[in-house]
């Protein structure tokens, strides 16, 4: 059964681990897709973080949208898929990177994961994507 707007802007906005993907230019090489963390709040933008010189960056720079995929099996099999334009790439701060770590890890966790992170993997950017396209579903217990 599809999930209501309001049902699958909550999912949403849960903290799981998205599938991004995005479509490449090669003709012998199918979409990328990765896991990564998210930030949503129902009603707005996605926001997704990466290395400013990634593949993932390079690829949804020359697509200019991209897609995600949350889902989950317990206690119900669930998920929401989103895609849309780009609206926003800028590069990251580490308010940035401490919100997002936040969303994902322990409270203990989150200062030493942004002093690794901030360190250890190069410039970052910020990609907001505008919600344009939802399916969803949940499968109820099967």
């Amino acid at each position: 059964m599809a999930l209501t707007r309001e049902e699958r802007e909550q999912f949403l906005a849960q903290p799981h681990v998205a599938a991004l993907a995005v479509a490449t230019q090669d003709s012998d090489r199918a979409p990328l897709n990765v896991p990564i963390w998210y930030q949503y709040a129902p009603g707005g933008d996605i926001r997704v973080l990466t290395g400013r010189t990634s593949r993932k960056a390079e690829l949804i720079a020359a697509a200019g949208r991209f897609s995600l995929l949350v889902d989950r099996v317990e206690p119900t099999v669930r998920y929401v898929s989103v895609e849309g334009p780009v609206t926003e790439t800028r590069a990251a701060t580490r308010a940035d990177l401490e919100e997002m770590a936040a969303r994902y890890l322990p409270a203990e966790k989150v200062a030493g994961y942004v002093d690794f992170a901030w360190q250890d993997h190069g410039e970052q950017v910020v990609i907001r994507m505008r919600p344009q396209r939802w399916v969803s579903s949940d499968l109820g217990q099967v």
